[in-house]
């Protein structure tokens, strides 16, 4: 087997504060082989940003590995940070008062991209961005939006094996969002290996080869959206219209084999969910055609944000029945 480009074993972070030391990441293992997009998932605060600093050399593990194309990146994150390229986002990060060609002239001659060859790749992913007729502009001019693409024009600058994307989307209109997830798939295609972190489920659902999800520090989850559904216990789901004045979900509530119920009322008609647990035939119930009420009916693997937030759901009540 290929070595991964990214390999995460056993990372820890603490950070020290005025209450004493807190662990933010408590044993992340994570791993990115070329051509590989991973989604990495989880609630505010559960060390998601802290790990995609380690695996960028920004932050160095308390206790830990990460390897950066096979290079030890806490020994060498010099020669690690060669192979990668970063996202972070937001509004820091550039000199407002110099233009974009300029901003990547630098970072590239940091990233030891040189001469005609830098000036070439300027013009490439300034094009794959869609800033090139702003290159000349001072970034302080600059939108929110037009700045989070000139982030990704800088991460792609040394044509890196790695690109860590944090939150990349933010600030971004539905187009700039749209051209984000071509430029994604096209680095998946070219055998990058891409490792982002979203709130924006959707996202993740259509990008990614594997999603992992991260809660207090450690990784919980790991696999297909098939496979976060069926650990949060949960399987299809089979969406009803039901034409009732009141919420109709009572009726429903004696229906075997359902894991949760969700209805929602628009314009007179009400959308019922019926989540099967997982493993759980949603044929069998056969009297759910026979209601007068029900005039349509569909089942549909699970989202994954239906995934996700059930498996959630169940994680956390785990966590608390355990917890002295």
């Amino acid at each position: 087997m290929h070595e991964p480009i990214l390999d995460v074993r056993e990372a820890r972070r603490s950070f020290r504060t005025s209450a004493g030391s807190i662990e933010a990441v408590r044993g992340v293992d994570l791993s990115i082989g070329a051509g590989e997009v991973v989604a990495v998932l989880g609630p505010n605060g559960a060390g998601k940003t802290t790990t995609v600093k380690m695996a960028a050399t920004l932050l160095e593990p308390t206790r830990g590995s990460v390897r950066v194309a096979g290079i030890d990146a806490v020994a060498d994150p010099r020669a690690a940070r060669r192979h990668l390229g970063l996202v972070l986002g937001g509004d820091r990060g550039f000199y407002m008062r110099a233009s974009a060609v300029e901003n990547l002239r630098f970072f590239g001659e940091l990233q030891g991209v040189h001469g005609r060859a830098l000036r070439q790749r300027i013009v490439e992913v300034l094009a794959r961005v869609g800033l090139s007729d702003r290159r000349d502009s001072r970034v302080e001019t600059y939108s929110r939006g037009m700045r989070q693409r000139l982030h990704l024009a800088r991460a792609l600058l040394a044509e890196p094996e790695l690109i860590l994307l944090d939150e990349p989307s933010i600030g971004l209109d539905p187009e700039g969002a749209e051209d984000l997830r071509g430029l994604i798939r096209e680095l998946r295609a070219s055998g990058k290996a891409v490792l982002l972190t979203t709130h924006d489920l959707t996202d993740a659902d259509d990008l990614a080869d594997r999603i992992v999800i991260i809660s207090d520090g450690l990784v919980v989850a790991e696999g297909a959206p098939s496979d976060i559904a069926a650990r949060a216990g949960i399987g299809t789901v089979t969406t009803l219209t039901v034409e009732s004045r009141a919420d109709p979900r009572p009726m429903f509530r004696s229906v075997a084999g359902t894991a949760d119920i969700i209805s929602e009322e628009r314009r007179g008609l009400w959308y019922v969910d019926l989540v099967w647990e997982h493993g759980r035939d949603p044929a069998a119930p056969a009297f759910l055609a026979s209601l007068a009420d029900v005039r349509a009916s569909v089942t549909r693997p699970t989202t994954l944000e239906e995934a996700y937030l059930a498996f959630l759901r169940t994680h956390r009540e785990r966590v608390g029945t355990s917890a002295p």
